[in-house]
């Protein structure tokens, strides 16, 4: 691209990001929590339509991804889960084809009154846009989707095919992402617009969840001695698995990417739920958890090791030892996923990086995982990971960067103009 494009593209972000802001907006304002998405989706495929884009919107079937890599088991209701994707096709084809993805579904809120402004109706302070979504990632997919307007807006055309792609689990599974494998598309590279504060992820964790079920022995509490409580059962369960957590770490210090932080494996017992009075010694108890695998670790070889750190510990219990708790696979079977053999998208992305920012992209080792990985690890296609800046992900008060947004927003354009080539319209 020459100079004058760079520019006109550049300034059609920037004519353009007022409307951009109350598209996020209102996208942010749908509560689209776990089977929730629909909505979202909604709103999602008329954007799509509104542009142009051939729009395919399907319910997911999951008999269809249980046997693909990277499947995780669902346990929620799945009747209603849906995925978009909208496909530009230009009309010849002379540069290299994009999926542009962003997942719409977000995490609980918790507490409302622990919110200082209700998490979905999004309001804009001190440069900042607040409501759950708007960093994780309502804006970069909102964000990626004006990028392509501004190409369009500067009187350019992609010569290349483009899969813009809404998909949900992303927070649980990942088998949005999955079914849009299952469903053919693919394309030379992909770009996923998660908040990484204006860098590029070189490497992720894997995550893999599961639930332990604990069973006890209920009596009143007044002879508490001779009966066997659940609760404290399962956490001595958890100091096990913290151990584990640490072992993992120590085999960390050999990666070459995750070396240089200091703890990049993080177990988490998420929800714990227990008991049915408070003078009866609890009958049960169950622990949903999450830990991290490195990339290049196998999900089987982790599990086993999961299995055998718990029953260890429950061989060293005196009631778990005769009543070993049960252990499920609840979400997440996650591989790692290194971004590598992507010179060519990488070099593509570097001057449209250099153009907006300047200088040189710095690379994110990344302990929480994105959907990149089912385009790398299923297909080889390079999976580029790139957004803006915000915070407070997964907890209160989260809130993305306006002008992070924007400048995030021209180098995503840039990047499309580079990799797919333009053409005036």
């Amino acid at each position: 691209m020459n100079t004058d494009m760079t520019r006109r593209i550049v300034d059609a972000v920037d004519a353009a990001f007022d409307a951009q802001i109350a598209t996020t907006r209102d996208f942010i304002a749908i509560p689209s929590t776990r089977g929730a998405e629909g909505p979202c989706q909604d709103m999602m495929g008329d954007l799509l339509r509104e542009r142009g884009y051939e729009v395919d919107d399907w319910q997911i079937d999951l008999d269809e991804l249980e046997e693909l890599r990277g499947f995780g088991p669902v346990e929620t209701d799945f009747s209603r889960a849906r995925s978009v994707v909208g496909t530009y096709r230009p009309a010849a084809t002379a540069g290299k084809s994009l999926i542009l993805q962003g997942h719409c579904d977000v995490v609980p809120t918790g507490p409302l009154d622990m919110w200082e402004t209700p998490p979905f109706s999004p309001v804009i302070r001190d440069g900042k846009m607040y409501g759950r979504g708007a960093c994780d990632m309502k804006s970069g997919t909102i964000g990626a989707l004006y990028a392509v307007d501004a190409i369009k807006a500067a009187g350019l055309n992609p010569t290349a095919r483009i899969h813009f792609q809404s998909v949900i689990e992303e927070e649980s599974t990942g088998v949005g992402a999955l079914s849009t494998l299952q469903r053919g598309y693919r394309a030379d590279a992909c770009f996923i617009p998660e908040p990484t504060n204006g860098k590029m992820v070189r490497s992720q964790v894997g995550v893999i969840w599961f639930r332990l079920k604990v069973r006890g022995h209920p009596v009143h509490v007044f002879e508490a001695g001779s009966g066997a409580n659940a609760i404290t059962a399962a956490y001595h369960l958890i100091a096990a698995l913290q151990q584990l957590e640490a072992k993992w770490n120590e085999r960390a210090r050999a990666d070459r990417h995750f070396k240089t932080l200091t703890n990049p494996i993080n177990f988490n017992p998420g929800i714990i739920k227990g008991g049915d009075w408070a003078s009866s010694v609890p009958a049960w108890c169950d622990v949903d958890c999450r830990i991290a695998i490195l990339p290049g670790w196998s999900v089987a070889e982790a599990q086993a090791e999961i299995r055998a750190c718990v029953a260890a510990a429950a061989r060293d219990h005196r009631f778990l030892s005769n009543n070993p708790p049960e252990l499920e696979w609840s979400g997440f079977l996650s591989e790692g996923y290194e971004l590598k053999d992507s010179a060519d998208a990488e070099g593509a992305f570097a001057k449209a990086y250099g153009a907006v920012y300047g200088g040189t992209v710095q690379d994110l080792v990344f302990t929480a995982l994105t959907d990149t990985r089912f385009y790398g690890l299923n297909y080889n296609i390079p999976s580029l990971c790139f957004g803006a800046s915000g915070g407070a992900m997964h907890g209160f008060n989260e809130y993305v960067e306006l002008e992070s947004l924007r400048q995030f927003t021209k180098a995503t354009a840039l990047f499309v103009a580079e990799w797919c080539g333009v053409e005036k319209a």
